[in-house]
């Protein structure tokens, strides 16, 4: 029996066999550590688990019987330290290897593990610490995160314990020559509870601090839906997604899925600047088979000469982090015969609505509800909505919180109670559903521009926008005004060979105008050379909202 087999059926006839009789089996005391990466390195200690590079011509291969010896040091030097069950341990590593025997060390020990980005400040650092019980911080070995550190525990005025990976630094432990020195043989197994935190991510909405993520124990589980049924992969795959480990996509596209699929994940490592070209050399050379990316990435690579790369490694291509535009999906399945297959979630869920491998995409839609989770989209009054009309996509929790789902906000009643109320948890996001079952995405119900009384889904803007030649990409954000409310703005990024004029803001506009309903086009048209994105190419779109303030 493989792995995943132990969770739950995997043959399905097509979309609605699978709707009605999926179920995921949560067994009592289940240890992702134990249960997953030791459990795969018994059956086969030799299989591939991680594929790991970076930009300075480095490579590694691990096995799952790596992962799991490993993963033992670390946890027996965890424990030297003085972490153990409910211990907070943030991680900074970037991208480094270290990620990923770390987590799994966390998990068997049954601390609580808290992935965070190399781009925190010093009072991120110093909020994080006093928010989440932080005992000790693992970074990467790195001037700016280490001066971060160091100066966020000066404002909290809390101190913590510090340790670095791929390196020596001053001030903190030597985690990597702590672990050579520590035990390979597994340690105690905790005894858990279904509430017992594994995971906490902090995630930030467009007003107050940052808001804590809690994830169970249960919560790999969860993403049996993401890499098997959207992702569809098999033990023989080379699985690439592009995230940095500080976020959720990480766990989503990187770990927990995938490693029970007995898939192997690839990494690129790289502190130079997101560079699309980069990526499409790694498939080519590693031969990857599975790859999933924002839609900004594909937008630059259908953009890029391609010449002398070979992407015909690939089976499969999914996007996740934004909207897919129908432009990008058309001139990417016309590159190389495939379609993208967009998948929706949170950083509080696992996948919610997916093109499952039973479906056919449809450009710019999000596919179908994943089963076991109740989603339905409900209006202002709490009630279902029919096709064609707008409404918020939430989760049936009256039962119980479905495998994946998170347990609420960390220290937060209030914001729990806000999300999880009358038997729903409800996600924010806005879509509608089309006669054929598929969903189509709208907005953050935060980002949906209301203007005059109409209301304008950021989404079908851009779309539109996408359509016209001269727009590499844009991003649709609204603007206060005194008269219609808001008002919808442009941020563009021109195609090579255009320049910004007048001219072309009106034409851009007026396009806008003959491709979707007139109400909806841009009447703040800003170009600019680039758009602030995320290390993993993900547009920030909060940060053109912030300066247009």
């Amino acid at each position: 029996m493989s792995i995943i087999e132990r969770f739950c059926e995997t043959n399905y006839t097509d979309y609605e066999d699978f709707k009605a009789r999926y179920r995921v089996r949560i067994p009592e005391q289940f240890n992702f550590g134990f249960d997953v990466v030791d459990a795969a390195a018994a059956e086969d200690p030799h299989k591939k688990a991680l594929v790991w590079c970076n930009d300075k011509g480095e490579e590694r291969i691990f096995t799952f019987g790596d992962i799991s010896r490993l993963s033992n040091r670390a946890a027996h030097a965890f424990a030297s330290m003085g972490i153990g069950k409910g211990s907070a341990v943030m991680l900074i590593v970037k991208r480094h290897w270290q990620f990923w025997v770390c987590m799994t060390a966390l998990h068997k020990l049954g601390a609580v593990a808290i992935p965070a980005t190399h781009l925190l400040t010093p009072k991120d650092v110093a909020y994080r610490v006093e928010a989440a019980d932080i005992k000790l911080i693992v970074a990467a070995a790195d001037d700016y995160i280490r001066t971060s550190i160091l100066e966020g525990e000066k404002l909290c005025g809390i101190p913590f314990m510090k340790a670095s990976v791929g390196g020596a630094q001053a001030d903190f432990t030597d985690f990597d020559a702590l672990c050579q020195t520590c035990s390979e043989q597994a340690p105690a197994r905790p005894a858990l509870d279904g509430e017992d935190r594994m995971l906490m991510y902090f995630t930030s909405g467009t007003t107050g601090m940052p808001k804590m993520v809690a994830h169970p124990f249960s919560y790999p589980l969860g993403h049996i839906l993401t890499a098997r049924f959207w992702q569809n992969l098999r033990p023989d795959d080379l699985h690439f997604t592009l995230a940095d480990t500080g976020w959720a996509k990480c766990a989503w596209g990187k770990f927990y899925g995938q490693w029970i699929c007995q898939a192997a994940v690839f990494v690129y490592d790289y502190d130079t600047r997101f560079a699309p070209l980069d990526m499409a050399k790694m498939i080519h050379k590693h031969r990857i088979t599975t790859f999933c990316a924002p839609p900004t990435v594909y937008r630059f690579l259908i953009k890029e000469d391609l010449t002398g790369i070979d992407l015909s490694s690939l089976r499969a291509c999914y996007i996740a982090g934004e909207p897919l535009n129908a432009e990008v999906f058309n001139r990417w399945k016309d590159l190389t015969g495939l379609e993208l297959r967009e998948g929706f979630g949170q950083t509080e869920t696992p996948v919610l609505i997916a093109n499952t491998p039973w479906l056919t995409p449809k450009p710019g839609s999000m596919g179908k509800p994943m089963p076991s989770l109740g989603i339905c989209l409900l209006d202002t009054n709490g009630e279902p909505c029919d096709p064609g009309d707008e409404g918020e996509i939430c989760i049936n929790i009256a039962n119980g919180i479905p495998a994946g789902v998170f347990h609420g906000y960390y220290h937060d009643e209030e914001k729990t109670s806000a999300a999880m109320h009358d038997g729903w948890y409800h996600t924010g996001d806005i879509a509608w559903q089309d006669e054929d079952g598929y969903f189509w995405f709208v907005g953050r119900d935060d980002d949906v521009i209301k203007s005059s009384g109409y209301r304008i889904g950021p989404f079908e803007v851009e779309s539109a926008m996408l359509t016209h030649p001269a727009v590499l990409e844009t991003a649709i954000t609204a603007v206060p005004d005194p008269v219609r409310g808001q008002v919808v703005k442009a941020t563009v990024v021109l195609a090579k060979g255009y320049t910004a004029s007048e001219e072309l803001k009106k034409d851009i506009q007026n396009h806008v105008k003959r491709v979707t309903a007139p109400y909806k086009y841009p009447r703040i048209v800003e170009f600019v050379d680039e758009l602030p994105k995320t290390i993993s190419g993900k547009i920030m779109r909060k940060k053109i909202r912030e300066q247009d303030k």
